[in-house]
């Protein structure tokens, strides 16, 4: 039996993203990729991405392991579980990550980053799985689950969170403790109104959903995602960020060129991870969009801002 991991170091622990990521192929047809990569940024940290060829959004997710429980945080893009095994995957993961850490009453909390249907489309695989708790991702039922209010200056949290101060005034936040492994979660709305994002002081990640990522960043609402990036700037001049991490990529590796919408294959992806300058390069952007409506580009992203 492996010693227990110290989740409260207080240091973020180094990993392995040198993920050589799926990303299509020419003929769907003839797609031999997995339907879901798993990546292992360590023992304790996988993320999965979904295969192009089952839905052109190839959506990342994130399954982190605590002593008492993990959490799944978002479920893909398809339903079917013939042609999309998450709960088959995520179980295999959790039956050999037990095998390695015995303990009883194990259980998976299933979070989303938002309720768009690429990051939710798997729930209903998880319904009536023995020790689980599904979240909906509606705005209603994850605020009652982390004990968010509409104030947003005010306090309150799941599993003992509390209202902090993240370096740009007081922001509601909550904990979500996994058994020694506490992420701290807080609302980023902007890109939706029910977007959370999520910070594991293990890794170091900060999970940004589809508010953050290198690609197309579909603004619903600016003055809201204006204050969303504010906050994470700020936040992160209070923790130690190791990556950024989003739920798609959608640029190339040459600056400014996005793949369009619908792409299955993307051979020349950038990395998925993005870092604490990007969001500073984000925030730049916002200053000449200014709130205009239409394409504002970047080397490494585009804001995409809704007319009235």
């Amino acid at each position: 039996m492996h010693a227990e991991t110290d989740f409260t170091a207080g240091v973020p622990r180094p990993g392995d993203l040198e993920a050589a990521w799926i990303h299509g192929s020419e003929s769907a047809k003839h797609n031999t990729d997995p339907d879901i990569q798993v990546h292992a940024y360590d023992e304790h940290t996988f993320i999965l991405r979904q295969n192009m060829a089952v839905n052109y959004e190839a959506p990342f997710m994130f399954l982190l392991f605590g002593h008492a429980r993990a959490v799944l945080i978002d479920t893909g893009a398809t339903v079917s579980a013939d042609f999309f095994p998450l709960r088959r995957i995520v179980d295999g993961l959790m039956d050999a990550w037990l095998a390695a850490h015995p303990r009883v009453g194990y259980q998976l909390l299933v979070l989303h980053t938002h309720p768009h249907g690429d990051h939710v489309a798997g729930d209903a695989q998880f319904a009536g799985r023995p020790d689980t708790v599904l979240v909906d991702a509606a705005r209603d039922s994850a605020w009652e689950f982390f004990g968010f209010t509409d104030n947003p200056d005010g306090g309150g949290g799941s599993d003992g969170g509390d209202g902090e101060s993240d370096g740009g005034g007081t922001v509601e936040s909550a904990h979500v403790d996994l058994g020694g492994r506490v992420l701290e979660c807080w609302p980023s709305p902007g890109h939706h109104n029910a977007a959370v994002t999520f910070y594991d002081r293990y890794t170091g990640f900060l999970l940004t959903g589809d508010t953050v990522y290198p690609g197309r960043l579909y603004i619903q609402d600016w003055p809201a995602f204006v204050r969303t990036i504010d906050r994470l700037i700020g936040f992160c001049s209070t923790r130690p960020v190791t990556h950024v991490l989003g739920c798609h990529i959608e640029m190339s590796r040459e600056p400014g060129v996005d793949y369009p919408i619908y792409t299955t294959y993307q051979p020349d992806e950038p990395p998925l991870q993005m870092s604490v300058d990007d969001l500073r390069e984000i925030r730049r952007a916002i200053d000449e969009a200014g709130g205009r409506p239409g394409r504002h580009v970047s080397p490494g992203f585009i804001l995409c801002v809704e007319g009235e």
